[in-house]
């Protein structure tokens, strides 16, 4: 059994953050930890209140994976401070965590900034040179790159200046573009491959990022290559949107129950 760790956030209305990496993790047979670096009370209507984890308990996490179950990946999303970003960074730096699958969790569905800018760059200069993947949305890659990003050419030519900035791939993930098909873009040093699926007519779409990412870090903890794992990654979120339950009165969790790919 291969343990995938995940380090971010708690939704209380459990659609995304670390309630969706661990159902995710758990779909595709890999054994799911989590290091909590925030609380958030939300629901699919919206987010009611944050309360970031102190810093100290936060290290009594990670010194409590590190000790008795390492992972074979990992993954973070949101964090919340730039000194939780600085503490992340470390970890990982210092235990040699790898893979590691950043899903930089700096703007929301809406385009409205989660993270200071103080905390972005941080990001930036110690996260993505860590990461084996970075998975960015359209408002995240510009934040990152300072570059608009609004065409499919643009997504390439972000995904190409996250590798300089020092990240071994990035899928640019272009949801928030306004076609009828879904575009992702996976960049790395040797290739560049575009992945397109039917656009899901739903509401239902909280939690999309955290549970591509996780499915992403899954598949890596079990030994696929980049590529596979992304393409496994992108198909279960696209029927994990076809079979979304429908719960809430706003953006409703995807439907995590459908299987993964064998």
């Amino acid at each position: 059994m291969k343990i995938a760790l995940t380090i971010a956030g708690s939704d209380s209305g459990a659609g995304a953050g670390i309630q969706a990496d661990l159902k995710t993790f758990h779909q595709f047979g890999v054994y799911g930890t989590s290091v909590i670096v925030a609380i958030t009370a939300q629901n699919t209507r919206g987010v009611r209140a944050v309360h970031a984890v102190p810093e100290a308990m936060v290290a009594e996490q990670l010194a409590a994976l590190a000790e008795d179950l390492p992972p074979a990946a990992l993954k973070s999303g949101m964090l919340a401070t730039p000194a939780l970003v600085r503490q992340v960074a470390e970890a990982i730096r210092e235990r040699r965590w790898a893979p590691y699958v950043l899903d930089p969790v700096m703007a929301a569905s809406s385009g409205d900034r989660l993270l200071t800018p103080e905390a972005e760059r941080v990001v930036r200069d110690e996260l993505v040179p860590l990461a084996a993947l970075v998975t960015p949305n359209l408002d995240e890659a510009a934040l990152l790159t300072g570059m608009p990003v609004e065409s499919p050419d643009a997504m390439e030519r972000a995904g190409r200046r996250l590798l300089d900035l020092g990240a071994a791939a990035a899928l640019v993930k272009g949801g928030h573009l306004e076609s009828a098909e879904l575009e992702d873009i996976l960049v790395t040093p040797g290739f560049v491959r575009r992945f397109r699926h039917s656009r899901v007519a739903t509401t239902s779409t909280h939690g999309t990022g955290c549970t591509l990412s996780a499915a992403v870090t899954a598949g890596l903890a079990l030994g696929r290559d980049l590529e596979a794992a992304v393409a496994d990654a992108l198909d279960y979120v696209h029927r994990a949107l076809l079979a979304a339950p429908g719960l809430g009165g706003g953006h409703g969790p995807l439907g995590h129950h459908v299987p993964a790919r064998d």
